[in-house]
């Protein structure tokens, strides 16, 4: 049985239903190896067994068992909330349960995630989509212990695989690198982008954006005080429409590629890193300023474009322990300041990062 583990909770259990012999394939290529089959269908079962290494499981009497008949899990269909409230598992059951919502329109992922919070129990709900596996695996941030996908599409599974894969980013540290402004020029009026995600950010955080994939700054969130304007944490002045973005699974993308439902990555200081989704873009005309810095020990020269504007700043290395200073202004940025930028190879194509040469300046 195989477990993978998004940013916001402990493993996440995955088992999978189908008939359809290239969703099995699919899913064990990607690690994926229980199988759940109706009581009849051994055969099946037994006909996958001989192509690859699989733990079946079947239907049978409110419970899944093994091919020794050895009970697995409960296993439930619910169709009303009052339904799931008097769900009861015996005590050989309870290790893990799977919940079939006949109808989870009806019954919100969260009244089940409730239902169990503070058990033992694994629940693991059925899913149909990639979309609905995701609110199941994030209702109330924990999420419930895993989902079974009931698919007979392979594209189901891979678009499951690739939510694990950008969660899973999110558990690393990215390696943020210290760069030295070496220039700062008042240029023209352009179409500047602020990027409103659907969460809350914090001092410290921000998105990383450049005027080239190689190099991007941390560019701070709008979430402190001004003397000008009230705060707006959930808000990044992220530069202009032709400026990369990190995006989800080690991509990019323009900033006027973004719109309602994306996703982006938002960093801190020390490289942690997590995924909010787009809530608003918007475009207006604005001043800009040229920023222009390089990492000792290298020729290399890395830019961006911001809004001149005392509410945009740039994110300042952490120095030790103790009160830190977040970000600097670009109001107040002068040569020598340090910030923080995420190096990278420069050369992208659709977003993704390919070996090949190329000149950017």
């Amino acid at each position: 049985m195989c477990a993978f583990t998004p940013s916001n909770s402990k493993k996440k259990t995955v088992w999978i239903w189908t008939e359809n012999k290239q969703v099995m394939t699919a899913a064990v290529e990607r690690g994926w190896n229980t199988f759940i089959f109706p009581s009849n269908r051994r055969d099946l079962a037994l006909d996958w067994s001989s192509i690859a290494v699989i733990y079946p499981l079947f239907v049978e009497e409110g419970r899944l068992i093994d091919h020794e008949y050895k009970s697995v899990a409960a296993f439930a269909e619910i169709s009303s909330p009052q339904q799931l409230e008097q769900f009861q598992i015996s005590e050989e059951q309870a290790d893990k349960v799977v919940v079939n919502l006949l109808d989870w329109q009806v019954i919100p992922a969260e009244n089940i995630v409730a239902a169990f919070q503070g058990t033992q129990t694994t629940v693991l709900a059925v899913s149909k989509t990639q979309s609905e596996a995701q609110v199941f695996l994030e209702a109330l941030e924990h999420g419930l212990g895993g989902v079974v996908m009931k698919v007979e599409d392979v594209g189901a599974i891979l678009e499951l695989k690739g939510y694990f894969d950008r969660r899973r980013d999110v558990d690393s540290l990215l390696n943020l690198t210290k760069a030295i402004i070496t220039h700062i020029q008042v240029t023209g009026m352009g179409d500047r982008v602020c990027v409103d995600i659907c969460s809350l950010m914090r001092p410290g955080e921000g998105l990383l954006v450049g005027s080239f994939a190689r190099g991007l700054f941390l560019v701070h969130s709008e979430c402190l005080e001004s003397n000008y304007i009230s705060s707006r944490p959930f808000r990044v002045n992220a530069g202009p429409v032709h400026a990369y973005v990190a995006v989800p699974g080690g991509k990019t993308s323009y900033l006027s590629e973004l719109k309602s439902g994306k996703e982006v990555i938002v960093v801190d200081q020390r490289g942690m890193q997590r995924t909010a989704i787009v809530g608003r873009v918007k475009v207006e005309t604005r001043p800009l300023i040229l920023v222009e810095a390089k990492v000792e020990s290298e020729n290399e020269s890395y830019s961006i474009l911001l809004q001149n504007a005392e509410t945009v700043g740039l994110v300042s290395p952490l120095h030790g322990e103790g009160h830190q200073r977040t970000t600097i202004p670009v109001t107040s940025l002068k040569v020598g300041d340090e910030v923080l930028l995420l190096l990278q190879g420069g050369a992208r194509h659709t977003g993704i990062e390919i070996k090949e040469f190329i000149v950017e300046k």
